[in-house]
Parts: C-alpha cells; structure tokens; sequence
C-alpha cells in the first residue's frame, strides 16, 4: 500500500515537470495511437508553444526529476540512433551532482560495513567527501601502518580512497524504474514506431546498468580486469584494489594523484608533451577495444588524470564495454570502410554482422552512406571529426529504422569523448593517420594462419566433444523428419559415419608413420652425439625415419 502510494506521488510530480516545461507538444510529435493520444489530452492538456528550445526543456525536466532520471537522460545521449541530434547533444549537458549526505552519516555506513574492524583498517577516515554523485560518494581514508598494498608504481601507500553507496539510494532506483516501465510498456504499445525502437528494452538496459552500480564490488572488478590487462604497458596507471575491505555497499582502492586532464594550462605549465598525451589516449582506446575486448565506456574527462610523469590515470569503473570476436571483425572492416572511403564495404559488414535487416537493399544503404560522407570528406582530412562521422551513421541507421547494437554505442561515446578529449589537448590530433595503420595490421593479424591456429586450439575442445554425437544427432534428427528429408538425413548419417571409420584408420597410420619416424630421427641424434655406438640398427634408422614419414603422408591422402 505504501508502495502504491509512493508511486501515485511520484506520478502527479512527473505530470507536474511535463506540464512545467511544456513537453506535451513534444508527445503530439510522436506517432500516438488515437486512445494515446486522447489520454494525452486528459492527463496533460493542450500543448502550448514554448519559448525555450525542446533539448534544454527536455534536459531541466530531468534535472529537477531527479538523478534516476538524470542518469537515465546521459545514458539516452549516447544513443544518436534514438534521439534527434540536437536533443542528444543538449542531454550532454547533464550533469551527475548532488549534495552529499552527511559525513557523519557516510562514517556510520563505513563503520557498519566493517563492524568491529573498522579502526583496525584505517587510521582516519574523512568526513568530507572528495565528490558526489546519485548513487555513491567519496572519501579519503588512511590505512593504518602494514594495512597498504603494493601498487603498480611499486610503492605501498597507505592513502587510499572509501566509495560508499547514498543509504536509501535502492528504494528510489526501484521506485522510478517502476515508473520508467509503465511508461515504456505504454510508448511501445501505442506508438507506431515502438517495435523498431522498443522502449522496454531502453529501459531493461538502462536498469541492467543502473543495478551495477548498486553493486561495487562489480566497479572493483572491472578496476581489477582492466588494471591486468595494462599489467605489462605503463601508458595509463589503473588504481589498485583493496579486495580484502571491498563489499557490495563499501569498496577501498589505492588513491592517485595527478592533475585533471581537462587543466590543459596547469599541465603546459608542469611540462607535460600534450600531443603524445593525445595520441596516447587514441592508444588506450584501440588497444581496450580490439585487443582486450573489455573498455573503459565512461572516458570523460572527469574520469582521467595525469601523473607527475606525464602518464594517463584512469578512475570509476562502473560503466564498461566488451565486444565479441564477429563485433571486432566486422566493426574493423567498417572503420577501414570509412578510411578508404569504400562505402560498399560499410553496407556489407553490416549485413553480414546482421546489424541490418537482411530484407535491406544494400545498394540502397551504401548511397545513404555515401551522401552523408562525402561532404564530411571534401573538407581537410586533419579537421575532420572520426566520431562526428559515426554520429552521421548512426543517425542514417536510425533513418532507415534500423536498431543499432548497444555495444557499438558505448563503444561510439568512448570514441567520441577520446578523440574531443585529444583535439582539445592536441588540436593537430589526426586519428585517421592513429588508427588506419592500427587497424590494418590488426586486421591482417586476424587472417593470418596463426590466428587460424589459434581458433582452432580454442574451439578445438568443444568440437572433440562434439563430433561423436553428430551421428545420433542426425539419427533423432531424422526420426523427427518424414518423406525426402528423412531419407537425406539417413544417407547423410550413413555418410558421416563412413567418414568417421576413414579418420579413424588415418590417425592410426598418421601415429604410426610419425612414431617410425620419430624413432628414427632419435637415434641417428644419439649416434651423432656419441651417446650409442653405431650399428646396423643406426644405419638404416634415417631410411626408417624418412618411410614412417611417406607413409604418414600417402594414408593421410
């Protein structure tokens, strides 16, 4: 009942917002069905023309929502494929600050996490946060004498940092996002466009994501995995986690000092080289992204540093990206697509990753993309924006209601926020001249024969366990099957089984012919080091060795 009431509250405030910031013409824009639309009209009222452009209405009205909806509106500006540009580009502006809750209220959670351990770990904990934000806050600590751990930097230092959860902070989660879905569900069910976009699904992610950060030991994870993976480089510094004191509501991890990467003059002032800074950071992301399969997706420049060496430091891991070995394959051929303006290619990799209908006229798609390109392509290659032209995709993919992959989107806002961050460092920063070299060498890896081998010894496993089942497989298979096909399906069994006796026999004589082989390279290796005496047996061991190889080879055939 108290839940209900809640909900019912939360809803006349929402209702107020929408009717304050006059977003009711902005539902008239949509496709509503006719019941929609008449609920519309007696929930909200007529729309009214507003003075104020529809993003910064849009972006006050999550503001004074809440951080929920906050956090909600910065993840939809990542999403160019759902939002009109400008509604995205004005959703940027959001900004994730609330004040903090007491210090001594933060003190009493960190005490509680730890129970009587509490003033056996830290010597002084602050009362005063460092930062802010909806779901948790910060705070400096100091470890008490042997409590600190080794970082990358080789030393131990007893200052770290304490991030704890906002109390109360799940119940108002699970409170708006019950309101989020009942907006959704009615948006998707009544909107013409709703099963191209599906807004259930916005909001699943959404929660997916927002549920994380209730959870930090999952942000200390991914501290942890992106910190192994920079183990052997020190172009970027990765905090190191205190697993020990780290909980679900509680985490430590080392402190860093640096400066804010945004202090462009404090750091021309330090002596820091800012074009290889720049071109460092298109390096952190092209080797998280296609190496790793595991990237930091929150690269604000709120989030990065410099150390007093002039190397990057990186901070909150809640929000990360992977990408698969077909997303990586097929995302390569697209980048390369655009740096040799080869826009065929760019449809094809999209239809064969499936990020496309397969109904879709892929002529059609690859004019589209060239339209939007080649303008973008007249100018200077040194001033054009690499994340500009994926937001130019991305919304032809949205013109051709097509849903883009969420995490090509991720990996998109990482892109963008690299590149922006690096030009303002750097502004001669070219990453075309970074990254096609980049990308063509790790493309030709991917074809290579040893990556080949490398698939094979990966999958190898899985198929060994495999392939004595097809038979029965197609055996039930036909057994579920009638007419023509179960007659194919028997004869294919019948075939696959023959095969399977061929390879049986072929690895007994592959065994064989090595076998004398080997046996005879070992001992003319044993005469040759004087270990046997030479005799009729060493004689005629390389013309035994050289028969166990023909033989290998010709019942191989």
């Amino acid at each position: 009942m108290q839940n209900n009431r809640t909900s019912i509250i939360r809803l006349r405030q929402i209702r107020r917002v929408i009717r304050k910031y006059e977003l009711v013409s902005l539902l008239d824009d949509l496709a509503l069905s006719k019941k929609a639309r008449m609920a519309v009209r007696l929930l909200f009222g007529s729309a009214t023309l507003a003075d104020d452009v529809r993003g910064a209405r849009i972006r006050q009205a999550l503001e004074e929502l809440g951080p929920v909806f906050v956090k909600f509106g910065q993840a939809l500006s990542t999403r160019p494929d759902l939002l009109p540009a400008d509604i995205a580009l004005e959703l940027t502006k959001l900004q994730d600050e609330v004040p903090p809750i007491e210090g001594e209220q933060a003190i009493d959670t960190i005490r509680a996490a730890y129970n009587n351990e509490f003033d056996e770990i830290f010597e002084s904990v602050d009362s005063h946060p460092m930062a802010s934000a909806s779901v948790a806050q910060v705070h400096a600590a100091t470890l008490r004498q042997g409590n600190a751990l080794e970082g990358k930097n080789g030393k131990k230092n007893p200052q770290v940092v304490v991030k704890v959860l906002r109390p109360g902070i799940e119940k108002t989660i699970e409170s708006d996002l019950g309101i989020m879905y009942l907006m959704a569900g009615l948006l998707q069910k009544h909107w013409a466009r709703g099963e191209q976009f599906k807004p259930l699904e916005v909001i699943r992610e959404y929660d997916h994501t927002i549920h994380d950060e209730l959870d930090l030991r999952t942000e200390a994870a991914n501290c942890a995995q992106m910190g192994a993976n920079f183990a052997d480089t020190d172009i970027i510094y990765v905090p190191r986690v205190y697993w020990d004191y780290t909980h679900k509501n509680v985490t430590v991890m080392e402190r860093i000092y640096g400066t804010s990467i945004r202090e462009f003059d404090k750091l021309r002032e330090q002596g820091h080289d800012l074009a290889r800074l720049a071109n460092d950071g298109v390096e952190v992301f092209f080797k998280q992204a296609f190496e790793d399969n595991f990237f930091h997706a929150d690269m604000h420049p709120g989030n990065i540093f410099v150390s007093a060496e002039g190397k990057w430091i990186a901070v909150d891991f809640g929000i990360m990206g992977t990408l698969n070995d077909q997303d990586k394959q097929y995302l390569g051929e697209m980048l390369l697509g655009f740096f040799n303006r080869d826009y065929r290619s760019i449809a094809d990799a999209h239809l064969r990753a499936e990020w496309i209908p397969v109904d879709t006229r892929v002529e059609e798609f690859e004019t589209a993309i060239r339209t939007v390109c080649e303008p973008i392509f007249a100018k200077p290659i040194s001033e054009i924006s690499f994340g500009n032209v994926l937001l130019q995709l991305f919304q032809t993919v949205r013109r051709f209601e097509i849903p883009v992959q969420p995490q090509l989107v991720l990996l998109y806002k990482t892109l963008l926020n690299i590149e922006g961050l690096g030009r303002q460092l750097y502004p001669q920063l070219n990453l075309w001249d970074s990254a096609k070299p980049f990308l063509e060498e790790w493309m030709k890896q991917q074809h290579s024969p040893q990556a080949l081998l490398n698939d094979l010894k990966r999958d190898w496993p899985q198929w060994r366990a495999l392939l004595p089942k097809v038979p029965q497989m197609l055996e039930a298979l036909a057994e579920g099957s009638s007419g023509e096909h179960r007659a194919e399906l028997v004869a294919l069994r019948s075939q696959l089984r023959v095969q399977q006796r061929r390879n049986l026999r072929q690895l007994f004589h592959q065994l064989l012919g090595f076998g004398l082989a080997g046996t005879g390279l070992l001992i003319y290796l044993l005469v040759e080091s004087s270990v046997i005496a030479p005799s009729a047996v060493s004689a005629i061991a390389p013309w035994v060795g050289g028969s166990g190889l023909i033989w290998a080879y010709f019942k191989s055939r």
